[in-house]
């Protein structure tokens, strides 16, 4: 019923002592004993969650398709040299997407090692989901003084 370290993931079927299922994981509701009816119920959830899973997996795609094409444009004071005064972070990009284009992703899913402390143009890796990842275009300018 649910995954378990070092026996199994949740609606896979795994042979256990008896005293194991009876003691520890019955009682806990961590599993069931495979009757053909479980069985049969089990297999129509499983459905349900790939079916789930497929719909995510094609929004995700088509939201990575809209990423791709787009150039997210943030003005940053910058100094002399193009240095800039403050760095632009993951929870940046991802307000500034939401304010720009009406998308919104959490900031966990904007890959970056370190925040940007340049002007001009980077590629910066965006997660949407565990299969589907895209790039998006960050253009930092210099903000008007």
């Amino acid at each position: 019923m649910r995954d378990i370290p070092k026996l199994g993931t949740k609606f896979q079927i795994v042979e256990v002592s008896d005293g194991y299922a009876r003691n520890y994981l019955i009682p806990r509701g961590l599993a069931q004993p495979a009757t053909p009816a479980l069985v049969a119920e089990i297999e129509k959830q499983k459905q349900k969650v790939r079916m789930k899973e497929q719909r995510e997996i094609e929004k995700a795609q088509s939201l990575a398709q809209k990423l791709s094409n787009i150039v997210l444009e943030i003005a940053v004071p910058a100094g002399e040299g193009g240095r800039l005064y403050h760095a632009v972070s993951a929870q940046e990009i991802a307000q500034k997407l939401k304010e720009q284009h009406n998308i919104e992703i959490d900031r966990d899913q904007v890959l970056m090692d370190e925040p940007l402390r340049s002007l001009g143009v980077h590629t910066i890796a965006i997660r949407l989901h565990r299969q589907v990842r895209t790039n998006l275009k960050v253009n930092i300018i210099a903000a008007p003084s």
